[in-house]
């Protein structure tokens, strides 16, 4: 009972909050950030809160004549932090957007509290199709699962891969690239031979690795969320499945630029599809790689930064179209139709699914100047998300 006093009290004092003159007139503009800081997804947190203060760095903090704030929160990728902060947020905090999202969970456990609130929600990691469907007031700044499995699964068949196994963790995101691959891979002529989830906390690879081992597929699928891939990587190498004369072909989760020259000689080859490579060769991305390196000691940005990069210039920009007025209605109708030129190369946003539509790219690990990268040699351009029906 005293549980569903609080929510309530909670859920009134939300919608209060968003009505409020004090809020709609304050001259700050305060973006609260929930990003997994801390655990298994860490990496993710680092990434995405980099690319948000570089992108605040190199743009200052005033616009529209606010003064923007950043709020940075660890929920540690566990949903019920990430409600309890994004309440808090609203409440306490009086945020204008909340933005981050490490893992789906967390993005989707937030959604009620933005549609409550009128406070828009800025994805900028999490993946799974389904997230812009829980709140109108969701906007996607990453990617999702099945833009990039598709397009993976379009060149397989075309390059002798015919049967494939895939190995998935074992919620949204992977569920979806299992779903997207398969259906996609068979529709190419393709055969899937086994269908593999391991827990997203704490997985053994090794017995789904023994399996797809005596399996001997063509190729292995893999999504492991970024973090978990430089694992599975030595796995697959110690296990001699290269040698095997199996192919590993993922998601580009899976050789993120962040952990890249850990994984060996082991992912020299690997073949991915994903919409951003730190190797990407337009200038802008040049210039962007090198003001990261420098604002963070040389760590390198990957897909996660990128996310974070671009969800504050929507965010900017949105505040900038709305000069500085309005509140979380007005800016999400100020992010409906938004393009510009990424890092990524050219994004914009669905004005029916607030979606990413996105190049996504087939690249191949290789060594260039004594370290790894993604390296970009195809692109299927302007990618929805293929997971959402044409309206």
């Amino acid at each position: 009972m005293k549980k569903r006093v609080f929510l309530s009290a909670t859920a009134l004092a939300v919608t209060a909050l968003a009505t409020s003159p004090v809020f709609a007139q304050d001259n700050t503009f305060k973006i609260g950030l929930i990003l997994p800081m801390t655990g298994q997804q860490a990496s993710t947190g680092r990434q995405v809160e980099a690319g948000v203060r570089l992108y605040m760095a190199q743009n200052g903090d005033m616009v529209a004549g606010k003064k923007v704030e950043l709020i940075v929160k660890d929920d540690t990728s566990q949903p019920d932090v990430t409600k309890r902060l994004a309440q808090e947020l609203v409440v306490n905090d009086k945020v204008n957007v909340l933005a981050g999202f490490g893992i789906t969970p967390s993005a989707l456990a937030t959604a009620p509290i933005a549609t409550q609130s009128r406070t828009p929600e800025i994805v900028m990691a999490a993946a799974t199709s389904s997230i812009t469907e829980a709140s109108p007031y969701i906007v996607r700044s990453s990617f999702t699962l099945p833009q990039v499995s598709v397009v993976l699964a379009d060149w397989a068949p075309k390059h002798g891969i015919k049967t494939v196994d895939t190995l998935v963790s074992d919620y949204g995101p992977g569920i979806d690239a299992e779903k997207y691959f398969r259906e996609r891979l068979i529709a190419n002529g393709g055969k899937v031979t086994e269908s593999l989830r391991v827990p997203l906390r704490s997985p053994d690879f090794a017995p789904f690795l023994q399996k797809v081992r005596d399996d001997h597929p063509d190729a292995l699928f893999v999504f492991v969320p970024s973090g978990a891939g430089a694992a599975l990587m030595k796995q697959f190498v110690s296990r001699g499945m290269d040698k095997a004369g199996i192919k590993l072909i993922a998601t580009g989760d899976v050789t993120d630029d962040d952990q890249l020259n850990d994984m060996g000689d082991g992912a020299l080859g690997v073949v991915t599809s994903h919409h951003y490579s730190a190797a990407h060769p337009s200038e802008t991305n040049k210039q962007f790689v090198a003001a990261f390196e420098k604002a963070n000691k040389g760590m390198r940005p990957n897909f996660m930064a990128v996310g974070g990069y671009d969800g504050t210039h929507l965010i900017y920009d949105a505040l900038k179209k709305t000069q500085g007025q309005g509140g979380g209605e007005a800016l999400v109708a100020a992010m409906k139709g938004e393009s510009f030129e990424s890092p990524r190369g050219p994004i914009r946003i669905d004005p029916q699914t607030r979606d990413i539509v996105q190049n996504v790219y087939l690249r191949k690990v290789e060594r260039v100047n004594g370290q790894f990268y993604n390296v970009e040699f195809d692109v299927v351009k302007d990618v929805k998300d293929p997971g959402k029906a044409p309206k």
